[in-house]
């Protein structure tokens, strides 16, 4: 189960590190690399996206890493082909990200059951609320999947529980109101919304919206449980090649 690997990392580390990446962006095989070199730096998690052509919950360079991928040729089968090398080859749980339509597409049992064959750990599927998901969360159960429930700064703390009863792994809590990828404040505003967080529930925190650097990360330390990378990690590779990614996973820790 994800969240007794999570809890048992704990125990070793004061904060996990979970990093997001675009599925053929730039492209498969630098996927591999940047996979890889994430694995070797230390991450202990990893999300993998499946482009979609809107992603409504990301920023401008995620945004750009969907389009330029799809663009490519990117395609759900050929994201599940890949999922299996991956999860073959390293030693770390992956999940997958996507939204809605692409699980609605392909089938939602369908896509459950290839989960599970390729041995992903679950989802984040940032625009289905339960009200709308009875069918995703029977074949999370189904397979043993863990389904990822989104918190944010503006859900009430009656939300949260009833979201929580239906997490399972962690619940992702976004650092803020809007999209991927733009500036955080992080402040005591985040710790009282963070502890806001804690009380609906007893399963891990993850942290994402705007975790940058290491300073990010040290103020995150005893107030949630994983930081997660996204568009940091894409900007790195844009600007300076997937060869700067393992000094910039190393420099967060």
């Amino acid at each position: 189960m994800l969240e007794s690997y999570l809890k048992s990392r704990l125990i070793e580390k004061k904060i996990l590190l979970m990093t997001h990446i675009v599925l053929g962006y730039p492209s498969f095989k630098e996927c591999f690399k940047i996979i890889e070199t994430m694995v070797n730096a230390g991450v202990d998690l990893m999300e993998l996206q499946i482009p979609f052509s809107e992603p409504v919950a990301d920023g401008p360079v995620i945004l750009h890493a969907n389009q330029k991928s799809l663009a490519g040729g990117c395609t759900v089968k050929k994201c599940l082909d890949f999922a299996k090398i991956i999860t073959q080859s390293f030693d770390i749980p992956f999940l997958f990200m996507s939204y809605y339509n692409i699980l609605f597409k392909y089938g939602v049992d369908r896509f459950a059951v290839a989960m599970a064959e390729r041995n992903m750990k679950g989802a984040i599927v940032p625009d289905l609320p339960p009200e709308e998901g009875q069918d995703y969360l029977d074949a999370m159960q189904k397979y043993n999947l863990d389904p990822i429930f989104i918190f944010s700064p503006t859900t009430s703390d009656k939300r949260m529980n009833y979201l929580a009863s239906f997490g399972r792994g962690f619940i992702y809590c976004v650092a803020r109101k809007g999209v991927t990828g733009i500036n955080t404040d992080f402040s005591e505003q985040i710790e009282k919304y963070l502890e806001r967080c804690r009380r609906a529930t007893q399963l891990p925190l993850a942290l994402g919206f705007g975790v940058k650097e290491k300073k990010d990360i040290d103020f995150l330390k005893g107030k949630t449980d994983i930081a997660v990378i996204g568009s940091q990690t894409i900007r790195i590779v844009e600007k300076e090649g997937v060869g700067a990614v393992d000094e910039f996973i190393k420099s967060l820790r």
